[in-house]
């Protein structure tokens, strides 16, 4: 895992060896940020079930101006912490360890880009996203960006409409976007 563009590219990232992480290939990392890239600049980043920190930092390390990190896992957020000075990001950045539908019931901030790459095969997405629905912490223009096992299927409703998918192996990325009530 390393930070692939921006201030701090080029920057191995720490991690652990521990099974319930799975942390996002470079390649697939960079084809995220290649269909973002336009909405990074200065906006709140909100990275849910957050690993060692691999996407919010890439976002921060690329002009984002904020980072909210949720990770439960409490070794694995004080990884995250260390990467986080490690880029020298800690300003700009705030790590939660917590659940995630915990956090998003109290959090009040209002993110313009999410980040999920819940556990596979736990029917997270749909939890998050019906949460983050009703919740009041997304601009109507928001993305949400899950990385999610391929064989789910994802559907567009009224309250959310899918942007962009793309299958990498047994990998797949949905970039979501609110829709009208």
């Amino acid at each position: 895992m390393r930070i692939i563009a921006g201030k701090a590219k080029g920057l191995k990232l720490k991690s652990i060896n521990i099974k319930q992480t799975r942390p996002t290939k470079d390649r697939v990392k960079e084809a995220i940020f290649n269909i973002i890239a336009p909405f990074i600049p200065d906006s709140k980043v909100l990275d849910l079930f957050a690993g060692f920190g691999n996407l919010g930092l890439e976002a921060i390390s690329r002009g984002a101006q904020k980072v909210s990190f949720v990770e439960k896992n409490n070794r694995v957020a004080r990884v995250i912490n260390e990467n986080i000075k490690l880029c020298q990001f800690e300003s700009d950045t705030e790590v939660f360890t917590q659940d995630v539908l915990t956090y998003l019931t109290r959090a009040n901030e209002i993110y313009d880009l999410v980040f999920m790459d819940p556990p596979y095969n736990k029917g997270w997405i749909d939890k998050v996203i019906k949460k983050l629905i009703k919740s009041e912490l997304l601009y109507h223009d928001s993305l949400i960006i899950a990385e999610h096992e391929k064989n789910i299927n994802i559907q567009d409703s009224k309250n959310i409409n899918i942007i962009r998918e793309r299958n990498y192996g047994e990998t797949s990325i949905t970039i979501f976007q609110l829709g009208e009530d």
